[in-house]
């Protein structure tokens, strides 16, 4: 249950007589009712408000039902239409029958004159604290206004307020002597004593005011002056009424720690899974989230592997040679870097430490990347129809997606060979979203269509003998957390530039531990999923 919920409950607890107990000793409030009769006809009689064109009388029968008089017309029985059954002391009355209350007014906003030297309050519903008390404006109007658009009619300190469009019943307690604009109403019940009609209806107005018969606005809901009038109100006697209040005043602070601690658990409910999902893959990467294996074969192994399939793909021609090729060996409980003869310690390079068994390399030792074309190179206007003489153009819903059959764009085919083929796309390759949703990746099954990347992808060619997914963790881990951290705001803007991605440490485990390292992944992800 939410706090607003929670609340909802306790206050339809208090409107029903559920809250606090009965008092026999009360003056029930059929007795507060003739009185509010009396004095609403007195006010009606000195002409300070209008009378009612169908007046309303609500009253209990001999059957102890209730039963409304409109104007003229035969006493009907309303029991069906009430909200809920209320205690025998108290009465329904209609919202008119127990307040007068009066709209407010925008004055024209591009003229000067209304708004010019300022010295009145003036109240919209961004004012308002809903059940608290008001005690500054943003806004204010002028003399002028004050005359001529609201005839001097004030509200003044004291006064209860209540929104009733787009934003319905929310309620607050001007401390100011203020006017107001035309989507709030000032309350003024017609008997007052010590205020408690005053309290009780800014206790139960926010849930009655939603039982009336709304109208859908532009940008919310809305109540009229004649749903305002036929309001629902449980009326009980005044000294339950106080009561009434004073239990839900007691009651608040309970209420508003359970609304902090609401949301507390909807903050953690909703970070906490995505954070253990990023301490699982920290841990996976330094080596923590398995044990290691003393009969794994070792990483040097490996590196010695790795080093050799690049040797041979740079005979080959298909990569080429990297003019600043190192080595990173350990030393001394340090790690250093070996380019030609230099040596340099770059252990302030070192993101973590890893076990002895694994070792670090850069991501360029382990793969070829490519960014997609520049815009010049690839406009709509080269595009073709799909067939045998044209080369699909991948973009990024292909990554984000994970679905290399999406998309209609291609090339002609002579101009793939002569200017695109460097942008080609194969089996195994990993395609990287590089605009809007950044760093989303997918690996190109077997059935592509050959295919090149456009300029929002970046393509990563592992040719490494590792396993893919380790290093799509390691992917997802590192250098989306790079990219944040050299962007403003937590979403990420850019792929690092290349210079910068190339030189990323890449912790490198035993090809065994990298399998173990993905399945246990894969399996607390599931489970932090399930969350």
């Amino acid at each position: 249950m939410t706090g607003q919920q929670l609340k909802n409950s306790i206050l339809q607890m208090a409107v029903q007589g559920k809250l606090v107990p009965q008092d026999h000793n009360d003056e029930p409030a059929s007795v507060l009712l003739e009185r509010i009769r009396k004095e609403k006809e007195q006010l009606i009689k000195e002409g300070k408000i209008k009378k009612d064109k169908n007046p309303s009388y609500i009253f209990r029968g001999a059957d102890n039902l209730p039963y409304e008089k409109v104007g003229k017309n035969e006493p009907v029985c309303i029991a069906d239409e009430v909200p809920f059954d209320i205690p025998d002391t108290w009465e329904w009355v209609r919202f008119c029958n127990v307040v007068n209350y009066s709209m407010g007014k925008t004055p024209p906003r591009k003229e000067d004159v209304y708004w010019k030297n300022p010295v009145h309050s003036w109240v919209s519903i961004a004012d308002m604290v809903a059940d608290g008390h008001i005690i500054k404006t943003k806004e204010a109007v002028n003399d002028y206004a004050a005359n001529v658009s609201f005839k001097g009619k004030k509200s003044l300190a004291g006064t209860l307020l209540m929104s009733f469009k787009l934003t319905v019943g929310k309620v607050s307690i001007l401390d100011i002597d203020a006017f107001h604009n035309e989507a709030i109403i000032s309350i003024y019940p017609f008997v007052d004593d010590d205020k408690i009609m005053t309290s009780y209806l800014f206790t139960v107005l926010p849930l009655m005011s939603q039982l009336g018969e709304t109208k859908t606005a532009i940008k919310g809901n809305t109540l009229n002056s004649e749903s305002l009038d036929n309001l629902w109100i449980p009326l009980p006697p005044l000294n339950e009424q106080d009561r009434i209040c004073k239990r839900i005043k007691e009651l608040n602070p309970v209420l508003s720690n359970y609304s902090e601690i609401e949301q507390e658990v909807e903050l953690l409910n909703k970070y906490f899974p995505e954070q253990l999902k990023k301490s699982i893959l920290q841990e996976a990467v330094q080596g923590k989230l398995v044990p290691q294996d003393p009969n794994d074969e070792p990483a040097s192994v490996l590196l010695e592997r790795i080093r050799a399939e690049k040797q041979r793909l740079i005979k080959e021609g298909k990569i080429k040679k990297d003019k600043h090729e190192s080595v990173i060996f350990r030393r001394d409980n340090s790690h250093y870097e070996k380019c030609g003869s230099e040596e340099v310690c770059i252990d302030d390079e070192i993101p973590f430490e890893v076990p002895d068994s694994w070792e670090l390399i850069r991501l360029n030792d382990i793969g070829d990347y490519r960014k997609g074309p520049f815009g010049s190179s690839l406009t709509k206007s080269m595009f073709v129809p799909q067939g045998i003489d044209a080369v699909k153009v991948y973009e990024q819903k292909n990554a984000i997606q994970k679905d290399h059959t999406l998309g209609s764009y291609y090339i002609k085919r002579n101009y793939y060979e002569s200017k695109m083929s460097s942008f080609t796309v194969l089996p195994g390759d990993i395609i990287v979203s590089c605009a809007g949703t950044i760093g989303e990746t997918y690996v190109m099954p077997n059935d592509i269509e050959l295919g090149i990347i456009n300029q929002a992808l970046m393509r990563m060619r592992i040719y490494a003998p590792i396993n893919i997914d380790y290093f799509l963790l390691y992917f997802d881990y590192v250098i989306k957390k790079e990219a944040k951290e050299n962007s403003k705001g937590s979403a990420i803007k850019n792929i690092p530039p290349f210079d910068i991605f190339k030189k990323i440490i890449f912790p490198l485990p035993p090809l065994e531990e990298q399998k173990r390292i993905v399945e246990q992944v894969q399996l607390v992800l599931q489970w932090c999923d399930n969350l």
